[in-house]
């Protein structure tokens, strides 16, 4: 997988594998401090369907991670190691009455294998795949997730994304390129003094609050949307509800797409939205693809609707080669990749067995996901 990639062994190694019992949980309790992490109102052992797993299939990097798992369990439960989805579903298959759980995978062939499984976590923040399969969402499974996880680093790329235009680093690349020493390439006036400007955040969970947190300390006024509440951390100015999004747009120098795709979400950054956005500003997603219309955002940057667009994420994903989407005016892509960064995935590691030491253990587990809201 991917996501192995940008984990060393020597990093995972050194960073985790050293840990005794006794210092991994001060680690697991740091890390849900720092992130903001949320545990479940229920205990595991009082929500509908759990008893004691004989045994949870876990993802694995290699025998030292099942090892390391092990520090923190009962002998009594038997892990079952995977390296990929095809494992876990042969895994979940083979061992179909003992395995109660699945950590770190979620598709319609291991819920189908597995008719005892009941909670799932899932590598990423991203549930949609997992939850639209029909068993789950029916109702009676568990699922977590890795929310908050990349926070911090997806906000630092929207900060990027959004440097890149409101100081004319399009145009000096390109002169640069071209071997051209030019002051001027981007118009003095249309550079921005970022600490007058106006972020809307729409979506206020991890990536939300880490991107708004960012902005207030650049100086900007942050407006935000939610779906739950308009409670708000002090840095942001003012949270409104989902419906509010078009009339704050207004507002709004820079609009960052930071929701979760669900059916409220989809296609909500349309014609009709970048209407009511400024002239000269920017629209950056690092939401899901699916939140904006492909063709309208096109539109918007052709007909000069919108000033310029920075996307993470596309739809479609990836971006076809001959896709219009690649000669659009002022748009910058990346290949969704915002959370990638040069800190290993220690924290990634170490979810993963505390939210498992806690669901063997019948605790209140963490970054539980709504069903019904898909996220």
């Amino acid at each position: 997988m991917t996501l192995f990639r940008f984990m060393p062994a020597s990093l995972v190694a050194v960073a985790l594998l050293g840990f005794t019992p006794a210092q991994a949980q001060p680690a697991a309790y740091e890390v849900i401090a720092r992130l903001g992490l949320e545990e479940s109102d229920t205990a595991a052992r009082d929500m509908p369907g759990w008893t004691p797993p004989g045994a949870v299939i876990v993802m694995v990097d290699g025998p030292e991670r099942l090892a390391w798992y092990k520090e923190v369990l009962p002998d009594a439960v038997t892990l079952l190691p995977a390296r990929s989805a095809s494992e876990a579903a042969q895994l979940a298959a083979d061992n179909a009455d003992t395995v109660k759980a699945v950590v770190g995978f979620c598709n319609a062939d291991i819920v189908d294998a597995g008719p005892n499984i009941h909670w799932l976590h899932m590598p990423f923040a991203g549930v949609a795949q997992c939850v639209s399969i029909s068993q789950v969402a029916q109702g009676g499974y568990l699922i977590t997730n890795m929310q908050r996880l990349a926070g911090p680093q997806i906000a630092e790329h929207v900060v990027a994304m959004m440097m890149y235009f409101a100081r004319g680093l399009d145009h000096y690349a390109a002169a640069q390129a071209e071997k051209k020493w030019n002051r001027f390439a981007a118009s003095p006036a249309e550079l921005w003094a970022v600490n007058t400007k106006t972020m809307l955040v729409a979506g206020l969970g991890g990536i939300g609050t880490q991107t708004a947190r960012l902005a207030s300390g650049l100086g900007m006024r942050v407006l935000a949307t939610r779906n739950s509440s308009r409670e708000g951390p002090d840095f942001v100015d003012y949270v409104g509800l989902a419906d509010e999004l078009p009339e704050l747009a207004e507002q709004a120098d820079v609009v960052v797409n930071a929701m979760p795709l669900t059916d409220s979400t989809r296609g909500v950054f349309n014609a009709e939205f970048f209407a009511r956005m400024k002239p000269s500003a920017l629209f950056i997603n690092v939401g899901r693809g699916g939140s904006a219309v492909t063709d309208d955002l096109i539109a918007a940057l052709e007909n000069g609707t919108i000033a310029g667009a920075a996307l993470d994420v596309q739809d479609p994903e990836p971006v076809p080669s001959d896709h219009p989407l690649w000669d659009a005016p002022n748009l910058l892509i990346t290949p969704h990749m915002s959370s990638f960064n040069d800190a290993g995935r220690d924290v990634f590691w170490v979810i993963f067995r505390e939210n498992l030491r806690r669901y063997v253990a019948g605790e209140r587990m963490l970054s539980v996901v709504d069903i019904d809201q898909g996220y």
